[in-house]
Order: structure tokens, then C-alpha cells, then sequence
């Protein structure tokens, strides 16, 4: 998918939406979607297009959501109720993305972070434990 034809499909997904939003609303999403999870366009995976696709429509959101901030109980009497939707969206979407990214650490950005190195360490009292455990206090740290 090139950066094009995620412009097209988000304008397809968002239906009417698209209306209230100009291209370059389009373009600062899918440059923010990309900042935000390390994915770069053109690309063939399946699973970076999904992401990059609901990030984007993610900031469009927040985009018609700023746009309305500033007419809230001011013009309309029921912008309460969009401005609430939005933000019920946005919430839904990011911890859907904090879903993915716990549950598939090395899918995201370009260091490609193996899943293995992503165990803590505790430090409790003076003792140093391992993910596993076991006493690593006066073992040398590499």
C-alpha cells in the first residue's frame, strides 16, 4: 500500500466525514500514524496497513474533535454530544493500540525489539532478581 492509496481508503472509511476534512488533514494523519508507530509506506504488510490505517483515522478524529472544541455549548445545544463521542472513540482506539502494542512488542517501530528482551528486572532490599527469579545481586551486568 503507498501513502496514496491509504489517503483513498481512509477517505472511503470515513465516509461523510471527509467532507468536513481537507487533504492535508488526510496527510498529517497518516505522517502522524507513521511518527507514532515506526511503519513506513509503501508496505505490504498486512499487519503494519491495519495499524497505520486505525491510527490514521485515530488522528482525523482528533482532528474534527479539536475543530468542534472550540464551538462546544456555544452554537449548538447537542455538540456536547459529539464532542463526547469523539473522545469516547479516541479512548476506544488508543487502548486499542496499547493492546497491540503489549501484545506484539517487536511488530512495532524499526528496532524491531526481540520479545524476549522486554523482561524487567526487580530491585528490592539490596537484591537484584531476573526476570525469572533468580538472585543476579553480585553477578556482572553486560
Amino acid at each position: 500500500m503507498t501513502f496514496d492509496d491509504l489517503v483513498t481508503l481512509l477517505k472511503l472509511e470515513v465516509k461523510s466525514l471527509s467532507s468536513k476534512l481537507v487533504d492535508n488533514d488526510f496527510n498529517n494523519s497518516i505522517n502522524d500514524a507513521i511518527r507514532e508507530t515506526g511503519f513506513s509506506l509503501p508496505t505490504d504488510d498486512a499487519f503494519q496497513i491495519l495499524w497505520l490505517k486505525n491510527r490514521s483515522k485515530r488522528y482525523l478524529f482528533f482532528y474534527l474533535l479539536s475543530e468542534s472544541a472550540h464551538k462546544f455549548k456555544y452554537e449548538q445545544i447537542n455538540l456536547n454530544q459529539r464532542f463526547d463521542h469523539y473522545m469516547s472513540l479516541i479512548k476506544l482506539m488508543d487502548e486499542q493500540f496499547e493492546k497491540a502494542i503489549e501484545e506484539n512488542p517487536s511488530l512495532f517501530g524499526d528496532s524491531k525489539i526481540a520479545a524476549y528482551l522486554c523482561g524487567g528486572m526487580k530491585f528490592d532490599a539490596g537484591f537484584v532478581y531476573d526476570y525469572l527469579g533468580k538472585d543476579i545481586t553480585y553477578k556482572a551486568v553486560v
